[in-house]
């Protein structure tokens, strides 16, 4: 097996460029950033996704700072190569931006991590630009978000109604303009993610959310068919 060179921010944006299919895979662990790294997918996400498909619990939202960081460390020990990106836990980064860059910075010097990822749209683009500003890479995510699927009334569609769909659109495009240097759309309808992202200058990254964004992220659990709970589309 011959190493790849490390994917870095330049990799994706050069790939978005040319239009080539980005891939996105989650891990947890050691073994499942080794899987990442052999499988030649470009970004590995430490996803709070974990809470659920790793530890048993029922939504992404008891995960703590701590927790997440044990697993990044143990997922950068075998993902070599791939783009290497951490979810900010619930509860680590909404209450205020100063907040979320303390957080940020923790995940970038203990986590072994090159960049993170936050839920939100407007109300997030301050905190965006605020990470951003002091030289963090952050990824949005739109759509369906797990840790407010509360609020939501579930894991459910987004974007269904006209309404919804100009709210998402509204979404991104602030996200973008914050500093995201991608965004991820998920459970939405196809063509409102395939309209967004032609809307954007960023790449898109989609999970149930149709062929049509620049590229698509699975959790690895599910792709292996090892989450007892997880229902396709």
């Amino acid at each position: 097996f011959v190493a790849r060179p490390k994917v870095s921010i330049k990799t994706i944006q050069s790939m978005y460029r040319r239009k080539e299919a980005i891939s996105m895979m989650t891990a947890q662990d050691y073994p499942s950033g080794l899987v990442v790294d052999k499988a030649g997918i470009d970004i590995c996400l430490v996803g709070d996704s974990l809470a659920m498909v790793s530890l048993g619990y029922d939504s992404t939202n008891p995960l703590t700072v701590d927790d997440m960081l044990h697993h990044c460390r143990a997922v950068a020990r075998g993902c070599k190569s791939p783009f290497i990106i951490a979810d900010l836990p619930y509860g680590s980064y909404e209450a205020s931006p100063d907040d979320a860059v303390r957080v940020s910075l923790r995940f970038m010097k203990e986590g072994n991590c090159d960049a993170v990822k936050l839920e939100g749209g407007i109300e997030m683009a301050e905190t965006i630009h605020r990470i951003t500003r002091i030289g963090i890479p952050v990824i949005g995510h739109i759509g369906l978000t797990p840790q407010r699927q509360s609020a939501l009334g579930g894991f459910r569609v987004q974007g269904k109604t006209a309404k919804q769909a100009t709210a998402l659109l509204e979404d991104a495009l602030a996200v973008q303009e914050a500093g995201a240097f991608a965004v991820v759309i998920e459970a939405v309808p196809e063509e409102i993610a395939g309209y967004i992202t032609q809307k954007l200058k960023v790449p898109t990254i989609g999970i149930g959310a149709g062929v049509q964004c620049s590229g698509q992220v699975l959790v690895q659990n599910d792709a292996l068919g090892l989450f007892d709970k997880f229902v396709p589309k």
